[in-house]
């Protein structure tokens, strides 16, 4: 989506009417329904008068296509500005720009990493170049028509601030000013010979708009590329905070051996990348010779990723690098170079088929090696024992005498990248409020179904290519199944519906069992790993009645394992209980409706609750009632 685009000659003519600035907001709120900060809106009042200077320098021809603010498809990230024509033997050619209001820059020993003032403080961030590159190369996989068309992409970035380029261009980061250079404030004459050398004739062809509609390659699955990044090849390139946490983990490895023990805790959302980056630390720190493990509590993501391996390690290869989060009771202490813990959440107590063994999974893993590194999200907690929580982590860091590093992954690369479709949900909810009220004008397929019926049909016919679009809901139907498949668990009468939970044969590779859409997964089955789309089966155990969500644990099934012990802890604190249950209720059906990359169809059993998220969807929560 493109916020503002124009030809090089409106674009002129909106800077020198001083109205670029308010061209841009006003293009944003009715395309995004959204503002921003007054700071972003003066970044882009001075940084576009710089531009326009550039291209009038550089000789631009009036109809070249200019677009500022293009959000790259499938993703949150926004480019600055692009512009768009022929270059001089008229191949068609999009130069993407960086664009930095940065005076001053330190460097850092990390790759493509350097320190500047931003936010009200002094920051790691990534170089412009970097940034600006892997922006190119997002689109480039993204755009099929970027690539049917041979269109050139052409990044660089400019820091019209900034004067003294001693580290912007030094040779520690010269692979990455090499694909995307990086010009200051005295570069003003570099630049336009730049632009000039890539943009000589307008874009007489409409680059802009085919790109903005072209058709898009689906987004890439961790598990379907996981060999070949095992084996060394690039398959997702680490964006923005990414980078940063990725860069962070290494040195924080390569610190740990030679003093202080260290624990890196990495906050991030559904879809932000924290089992991508952590894969891309488990191949890295091998490849340095570090004795590392992947660490799940969930079996599901192991399973179908030992799955996808199988054929391309050796068995004892792939369990080596894949473990259980109990699987360090008796560990030796610092035995490991790293742990990279994902899905941090999960960790619980004890270990063991019975709950029985060690006395707690965040110390033993935090002894057990030198540097660990846990991804976590608190609102993906599912079961009343989950302990995986920042002051968890914090405190048996502390009890271990580690050194702590706190950052956070916040680009979205699931739910078609919309951070607006999370915010709602969060906000639908209840459990946080948030200035995303309704899905209007939001890019993310989200339907409420009639039936359980429509929803399966939906599913059937998205997993009909792919096979990667399945039905989940929420444990309320007892799993009797388990021993006679031939029942059919999840069953609503009044609309003739039918269906099992997860077979037993299937287990944890659910996901990807290629005949599993005929089953109904649940939390175990699907947390940690990704769909096309999913179709969520809501529950009696979440209502909504007068505007409020209410959760009931005891519509849940009894043989519900993630709120065992809740009975004894309803006698014994009742507050606590409830409020413990409501967490665990509405987290697994957050963590349930964000499986999905491009969509989320979802029926209700409580056909009020149904009539509260139509109006939700479209009205915004404020016309309920």
């Amino acid at each position: 989506m493109i916020i503002y685009s124009a030809t090089r000659a409106q674009f002129t003519k909106d800077v020198f009417a001083n109205v670029i600035e308010e061209r841009i907001l006003a293009e944003l709120r009715q395309r995004a329904g959204h503002g921003v900060a007054r700071a972003e809106v003066e970044s882009w009042k001075n940084s576009l008068q710089y531009m326009n200077n550039a291209l009038l320098g550089a000789g631009t021809p009036d109809d070249a296509g200019v677009a500022i603010e293009y959000r790259i498809p499938l993703t949150a990230k926004r480019v600055d500005f692009i512009l768009s024509g022929l270059d001089e033997d008229r191949n068609e050619t999009v130069i993407i720009v960086e664009l930095k209001q940065w005076t001053q820059v330190t460097a850092t020993p990390k790759d493509a990493i350097v320190e500047t003032y931003v936010g009200g403080a002094h920051r790691e961030v990534p170089h412009p170049s970097y940034q600006a590159w892997t922006y190119a190369s997002l689109i480039q996989d993204f755009n099929e028509t970027v690539q049917q068309d041979q269109i050139n992409l052409k990044p660089c970035a400019y820091l019209h601030n900034c004067e003294d380029g001693t580290v912007i261009n030094a040779e520690h980061y010269r692979q990455h000013t090499a694909l995307a250079p990086a010009f200051l404030r005295g570069d003003a004459e570099r630049l336009q010979q730049f632009i000039r050398q890539y943009i000589r004739h307008g874009d007489s062809s409409k680059i802009l708009y085919r790109i903005d509609h072209g058709k898009l390659k689906p987004s890439k699955n961790l598990a379907d590329h996981l060999a070949s990044l095992l084996k060394g090849n690039r398959e997702f390139q680490l964006i923005d905070d990414q980078k940063l946490v990725y860069e962070t983990a290494l040195a924080l490895a390569d610190k740990s051996r030679d003093g202080k023990k260290q624990v890196l805790i990495v906050e991030g959302g559904p879809g932000t990348g924290k089992s991508v980056v952590a894969i891309n630390l488990l191949v890295e720190l091998t490849g340095r010779e570090k004795l590392v493990h992947y660490v799940t509590r969930n079996a599901a993501p192991r399973a179908v990723y030992e799955a996808r391996l199988t054929g391309s390690f050796k068995k004892s290869h792939i369990t080596n690098m894949f473990k259980g989060s109990g699987s360090y009771t008796e560990a030796e202490p610092n035995g490991m170079d790293v742990l990279v813990v994902d899905e941090a959440h999960r960790l619980n107590e004890k270990s063991g088929l019975y709950g029985n063994l060690g006395e707690n999974q965040v110390k033993e893993l935090i002894e057990a090696a030198h540097c660990s590194v846990f991804f976590i999200d608190e609102d993906q907690r599912v079961t009343l024992k989950d302990i995986g929580t920042r002051e968890e982590i914090r405190t048996w860091a502390h009890r271990a005498n580690a050194q702590v590093t706190e950052l956070a992954l916040e680009s979205q690369f699931r739910c078609n990248g919309s951070d607006g479709y999370l915010a709602w949900l969060d906000h639908v909810l209840q459990i946080r409020q948030t200035a995303n009220t309704t899905l209007d004008d939001i890019d993310y397929d989200f339907r409420v179904c009639d039936s359980p019926t429509e929803l399966r049909r939906l599913i059937a016919e998205k997993n009909y290519q792919t096979n990667k679009a399945r039905i989940v809901a929420g444990y309320c139907w007892d799993w009797k199944g388990k021993k006679d498949p031939s029942i059919h668990d999840v069953a609503i009468p009044e609309h003739d519906f039918e269906m099992p939970w997860n077979l037993v044969k299937d287990g944890s590779l659910w996901a990807i069992a290629p005949n599993s859409v005929n089953e109904v997964g649940c939390i175990h089955t699907c947390q940690g790993l990704e769909l096309d789309y999913v179709g969520v089966i809501i529950g009696p155990d979440l209502t909504v009645r007068d505007g409020t969500v209410i959760t009931d644990a005891s519509k849940r099934s009894s043989q519900d394992q993630t709120i065992r012990g809740y009975k004894k802890m309803l006698k014994e604190d009742p507050e606590r209980a409830r409020a413990l249950a409501d967490r665990v209720i509405k987290n697994t059906y957050r963590t349930l409706m964000t499986r999905g990359q491009k969509g989320c169809f979802v029926y209700f059993t409580c056909s009020k609750t149904a009539h509260h998220f139509e109006i939700a969807t479209f009205r915004g929560l404020e016309t309920t009632s």
